[in-house]
């Protein structure tokens, strides 16, 4: 079977193909800790599962509108409207089974062939796969180690060209967990405005921060009609499984997404939109606790890290991974990465994973249990002993 030139060009998830060496090993009889996957370790929170039970014994097993049920897409339009105070409507809004299918469409939706795109490097690598996908031309920008994983707003600048059609920005970052300063967002905001750029702003994170509060591109004056949010249900409810996510943008993105979506997927399931309402109008106190509990995790996993010769981590602002350079040890980030899983029994992933600039670096997911994190922090020392040796 001969596939299609493009598909040389599609990308993968590393985290997904290190799961599967981990789990893998563990067939063999290796215990391994597993802090290569972006996933909450805790359970959807139990009002969300009896809301998604009863939907399914109410009948929610049928075909939905593509764009999703109007009554979820006026609560998401509402807490858009109070959590970021920018003005949308429900019509603005589009469900997807999970987040992903936002920046899949839209990509699709708006890059050409030659097109650029100015996307986070290191980011999340689904960016710089379908940026190559449809032909369009990656233009990184550069999270800086020496600036708490930010971008250069000079160096961003410069970087624009009469062929740039789309920005991707992603606060709180994946892999790093930097999170952007208002004033950089301000900054980036008006270099979109003066060079016709739309931004797709990826705040599926935005529930994981520890400091601060969270701002949207999309809320500084003209962006609400150039900006498309991207969020969803996955991790701030651990509800990954249930694949549920959104896009809120332009009225007159809305149509030319529901027909991609109505050519890919048809729908998002019923009972899983009955459920990310209940998450929506619920209490939010088992939400709150699981964040509490991140951040614990967060002190335990940076101190440990730093305690480390050979290893050094800055602290995360926001999300749950730990993104720690790891060049002094000698090894390459891969290298780092993959004997460390084969032979210390710590799933993790290389830095080069999330992009060219992400080379000398590891990421660590700390969604897993104190005890979990403890054990592969004392793993990670005595490897590190080992390899430095």
């Amino acid at each position: 079977m001969r596939l299609a030139q493009r598909m040389t060009r599609l990308g993968t998830e590393t985290a997904f193909e290190v799961l599967a060496k981990a789990r893998l090993l563990e067939a063999e009889g290796m215990d391994v800790v597993h802090l290569e996957i972006g996933e909450p370790d805790f359970d959807s929170p139990s009002n969300i599962v009896e809301a998604g039970k009863s939907a399914l014994d109410d009948g929610f097993t049928h075909y939905g509108p593509s764009p999703g049920f109007p009554d979820l897409r006026d609560r998401i339009a509402q807490e858009i409207r109070e959590t970021r105070g920018v003005h949308v409507a429900g019509d603005n809004v589009v469900v997807t089974p999970g987040g992903k299918p936002i920046m899949f469409f839209l990509i699709m939706a708006l890059v050409d062939q030659g097109d650029e795109v100015l996307y986070p490097n290191p980011g999340f690598p689904i960016y710089e796969s379908m940026i190559n996908f449809v032909g369009g031309v990656p233009a990184p920008m550069q999270l800086h180690e020496s600036r708490d994983f930010n971008i250069d707003i000079d160096e961003v600048e410069r970087s624009i060209s009469e062929r740039t059609k789309l920005m991707i920005v992603n606060s709180p970052n994946n892999p790093c967990g930097s999170v952007m300063s208002r004033d950089d967002l301000e900054r980036l905001a008006q270099l979109a405005m003066d060079n016709d750029i739309a931004v797709l702003s990826d705040e599926i994170y935005s529930g994981f921060l520890y400091e601060g509060e969270h701002h949207s591109i999309s809320s500084f004056p003209g962006m609400r009609e150039r900006t498309i949010i991207l969020d969803g249900f996955s991790k701030s409810y651990a509800m990954t499984g249930w694949r549920i996510g959104y896009g809120v943008m332009p009225l007159e993105l809305v149509e030319p997404i529901s027909r991609l979506v109505t050519n890919s997927v048809s729908c998002t399931a019923g009972f899983t939109q009955v459920a990310a309402l209940e998450a929506l109008n619920g209490s939010r106190e088992d939400v709150y606790s699981m964040v509490a509990e991140f951040k614990k995790r967060r002190s335990i996993i940076v101190d440990g890290l730093n305690s480390i010769k050979g290893i050094r981590c800055p602290l995360p602002k926001g999300a749950f991974y730990a993104f720690p350079n790891v060049e002094e040890t000698g090894l390459s980030s891969r290298r780092f990465a993959d004997d460390l899983l084969t032979e210390a029994g710590v799933a993790c992933l290389p830095g080069e994973s999330f992009g060219q600039y992400g080379d000398g670096f590891v990421r660590f997911s700390f969604a897993n249990s104190t005890q979990n994190i403890e054990k592969a922090l004392d793993r990670i020392e005595d490897f590190v002993k080992k390899a430095t040796a």
